[in-house]
């Protein structure tokens, strides 16, 4: 039999261990799962759609032997099926968003840290060209640009959250180009793709992981906030944000419409943010 001890394991393991007995992370990631669940594969249970409209069961309360048991919105939609299916929009923009926007920063913040000189000046000028970007007329011009929709959101977010992550990974491609294993794989004659891709980019995961756990929740929070101005996803289409823009609307006369959906949201939000501190914890060489 194998002993597995603390000196046994890698310093990734270590971190995951860390990351592990921080038992409010593992509840979050826990809640965080049957959330994400509960939006992706809840829809399916239902024998109509989120835009079906029941005209028996208009404004609907919340009834649970009713063939809608958290009621309907004004339209006559089951709300807790609409809510289900704007999760699934918020989630998947959220996450895919993220991981689309840390990829490009990250490739692109180690090519320039990694090459120095005139291309780092080059490739971070135009950074800060493009941070001084207005973010909600960006989203406008790309939504003109696209036709609005899903695709001009996930480009509009994608276009300015990558910009954090190149500035990060930069910084640490710069020390690690100085780094001795860099200048042995540069004298065994692999090229400056090979030694970004194969010793930079994997030696600035611990940062990746730590930034990208807060990139999500700033991703769905952008969405919502954005589907919230109208500028984002749109009806009948649902999202989080926009379905807290309709119960804000109604909140007077109908709070239901505004809990349900806001409460979810944040739930998701305190779940990244614990995630998020975990993971510091584990991960951040500057916090052991």
């Amino acid at each position: 039999m194998v002993d597995i001890t603390p000196r046994s394991l890698s310093t990734f393991q270590l971190q995951l261990r860390r990351f592990a007995q921080n038992r409010l992370a593992m509840i979050s990631v826990a809640l965080l799962a049957l959330i994400a669940a509960s939006c992706f594969f809840g829809p399916f249970a239902f024998p109509f759609t989120g835009e079906d409209a029941d005209f028996d069961f208009i404004g609907a309360p919340i009834d649970l032997a009713s063939p809608h048991p958290f009621g309907t919105d004004d339209f006559g939609r089951d709300l807790l099926l609409r809510v289900l299916e704007g999760g699934r929009i918020s989630l998947a923009i959220g996450f895919l968003g993220a991981i689309t926007a840390g990829f490009i920063g990250v490739l692109y913040g180690a090519v320039a840290g990694y090459a120095g000189g005139r291309t780092d000046r080059l490739m971070m000028r135009m950074v800060e060209i493009l941070y001084g970007f207005p973010y909600v007329i960006l989203v406008i011009l790309l939504s003109l640009l696209f036709g609005g929709g899903n695709v001009a959101l996930f480009a509009a977010i994608v276009f300015t959250l990558w910009l954090t992550p190149a500035v990060i990974v930069r910084a640490q491609a710069q020390s690690l180009s100085k780094r001795e294993f860099v200048e042995a794989a540069r004298a065994g004659g692999m090229t400056p793709w090979q030694i970004v891709l194969e010793h930079i980019v994997p030696n600035c995961a611990s940062v990746v992981i730590v930034y990208g756990s807060l990139l999500v929740p700033e991703v769905i929070l952008s969405e919502s906030f954005l589907s919230f101005l109208g500028i984002g996803i749109k009806e009948p289409q649902a999202s989080w944000g926009n379905l807290i823009q309709t119960g804000t609307a109604a909140m007077d006369t109908d709070l239901r419409l505004l809990l349900l959906p806001g409460i979810l949201l944040a739930l998701v939000l305190f779940c990244l943010n614990f995630i998020a501190d975990g993971l510091r914890d584990a991960f951040d060489p500057n916090d052991r």
